[in-house]
């Protein structure tokens, strides 16, 4: 699906209200003047409250799915808008969608 390229300094959210940071692993490709973001690149997040039963199961990563299919940066598809980021607790247990917003509008790819 037909997305902008995601890059360092994206704003991304828990659906819980934690923070998401992007680390980019491909420094050289920028758009912007920031790093890309790639499939398998770290996103932590932090400050998320969410709870289940009373026990503290917060966001701590997200996992990024449907990166794009033309274009790559370093070997490793790009993350797009349309990419999804399904943030997980500790054990790995998905708890939601992340919010992307504040990326670039001038690169767009499939």
């Amino acid at each position: 699906m037909p997305g902008f390229v995601l890059h360092q300094g994206v704003t991304i959210t828990c659906p819980h209200g934690g923070s998401g940071t992007l680390v980019p692993s491909v420094a050289n490709v920028t758009v912007d003047r920031k790093p890309v973001a790639v499939e398998g690149d770290t996103t932590t997040v932090a400050g998320c409250g969410f709870n289940v039963a009373g026990a503290p199961s917060p966001c701590v990563q997200v996992r990024w799915m449907l990166p794009a299919t033309r274009l790559t940066a370093g070997g490793h598809p790009l993350l797009l808008s349309s990419s999804v980021g399904l943030c997980v607790n500790v054990g790995g247990a998905p708890q939601g969608t992340a919010v992307v917003s504040g990326y670039q509008t001038k690169v767009r790819g499939v």
